[in-house]
């Protein structure tokens, strides 16, 4: 009798075990599976029409659920419209509308499905709730990215980073032509799909991340690359501070009829021969082209590498992003070119916040990042992200000696107008030739205070004349470094 008993308790516990272990893995270990399986409806159903987590920026909702109609209980809505679409993204009801930005990249983590909310999902299942997803809590200063974006012209392609050096935390990321993200978040999904046609067609609109914005627009730098070549001339010990570097009017190659000018526009004529303070203040092309031609095309392209361009940009970003790229197999005429950042150097404004932050960094370059936690709907922490080295660009006396000469492009050079009283500004600018009519890329990357950089800016306007491109430049990035100071 007591065997049977035995038996018997024996199979009621392994009974017990087998159901709470199916169910525990149906409730927790697989959930993902089962909520990303084709066939599963009701998942689908959930996740669309779901109460999502919010994203925020200052401790205000940017992204967040709203209550939608009896069929779809909850809808995304948007407070900050355009001003954070390129970071936001969108999550549209409409499945065949899609998601962007973070809402797609952090998708698990605001519907509570990410391997990060494992005991998150266990804790609520031994309390009888529904788990619930994740506030995302973003890197983002509200009044730093108002402004930026206030200060990009509605009717110029344009972009703006501001960025922590030091931590990599990006604190504003904003480009126009923007976008309304709830036209394509509405219920209505012959509106959202039109909405989504409508933004396709755009020129220039920052719909994906990985095609447009700060993070995905590929544009010829101009002279800020010259910052490369500098590093790289430092580097390989063949030149020096006091180094005096031949400035012609224009150089020329032996057996071709092509000569590539120097920069008309500064005080390069006045002198044929310049020191690396002179030509970076005046933004010379023919002693930083000479530089190359002399170091080789695998330096400047290892130093190009060392900075990012080509490589990833860590795992802290969250957002699609496009690679920039320097050519290969270049001729001496390419060559000369490239190291004006011309011909085919493509880059991204993101990744020249990051080059010029290495700079002001000693030579470390951090992982650009854009969350800085995750909590649960009880503001409890569930993951907070800690500032990360993503790579080694340039010694720090290299960093020092490039950092003295940018503040000479303030002080002395083409970018004057974004000196501020009392704080040491380094910047550099830059114009890329798009057209023979003045039609350019025109660009401004710097940081300040330049002897302990709390802030880097880079501003970046396609298709501008270069009347235009000073106007929106260095006047716009004195407003932004006097905007994150004064905090």
């Amino acid at each position: 009798m007591n065997q049977s008993i035995r038996n018997a308790w024996i199979a009621t516990v392994a009974l017990f075990a087998l159901l709470f272990g199916a169910v525990s893995y149906i409730q927790v270990v697989g959930a993902q599976d089962l909520s990303t399986n084709a066939l599963n409806d009701r998942a689908l159903q959930r996740n669309l029409c779901s109460d999502r987590g919010t994203i925020l920026a200052g401790g205000q909702p940017i992204a967040e659920s709203v209550p939608g109609t009896e069929s779809c209980k909850s809808k995304r809505s948007y407070p900050g419209g355009a001003l954070y679409a390129g970071i936001t993204g969108y999550f549209s009801t409409n499945g065949s509308a899609g998601s962007t930005g973070l809402e797609r990249e952090l998708n698990g983590a605001l519907t509570g499905d990410s391997d990060q909310q494992f005991l998150e999902r266990v804790r609520q299942l031994f309390l009888g709730k529904q788990p619930q997803g994740a506030n995302v809590e973003t890197t983002i200063d509200p009044k730093i990215q108002k402004l930026a974006y206030d200060l990009l012209p509605d009717d110029i392609e344009g972009y703006a980073v501001v960025q922590n050096p030091k931590t990599g935390a990006i604190l504003a990321m904003v480009s126009k032509p923007s976008y309304d993200p709830n036209t394509v978040a509405t219920l209505d999904s012959d509106a959202a799909l039109a909405a989504k046609a409508k933004l396709d067609a755009t020129k220039g609109i920052n719909l994906y991340q990985n095609v447009s914005g700060p993070t995905g627009a590929l544009m010829a730098p101009g002279s800020v690359f010259k910052l490369i070549d500098t590093a790289a001339a430092l580097e390989s010990g063949k030149y020096n501070k006091d180094s005096v570097l031949p400035n012609p009017a224009e150089l020329t190659f032996p057996g071709l009829q092509y000569t590539l000018p120097n920069y008309r526009g500064g005080q390069c004529y006045a002198k044929d021969k310049a020191g690396f303070d002179f030509a970076l203040a005046n933004s010379c092309n023919t002693p930083f082209a000479s530089i190359a031609l002399d170091l080789g095309e695998k330096k400047i392209a290892e130093t190009a590498k060392n900075f990012g361009i080509g490589q990833d940009l860590g795992d802290r970003l969250d957002l699609q992003y496009a690679q920039s790229r320097f050519p290969t197999d270049l001729d001496k005429p390419q060559l000369a070119q490239s190291a004006i950042g011309q011909y085919n150097v493509q880059v991204t404004p993101l990744q020249i916040s990051m080059l010029t932050s290495a700079i002001a960094n000693g030579g470390v370059q951090m992982k650009p990042q854009l969350v800085k936690a995750l909590r649960a709907p009880d503001l409890r922490v569930l993951a907070e992200y800690k500032p990360e080295p993503l790579r080694t660009a340039t010694s720090p006396e290299v960093a020092r000696q490039i950092t003295e000469w940018m503040v000479g492009v303030v002080d002395n050079g083409l970018a004057a107008p974004a000196a501020i009283p009392g704080v040491k500004v380094a910047a550099k600018t830059g114009t890329a030739e798009l057209t023979a009519d003045d039609y350019n890329n025109s660009w401004f990357t710097g940081f300040a205070p330049a002897d302990n950089p709390q802030v880097v800016v880079t501003l970046a306007f396609h298709g501008v004349n270069s009347a235009t491109g000073a106007q929106l430049t260095s006047p716009n990035a004195k407003k932004l470094f006097e905007a994150v100071l004064n905090k």
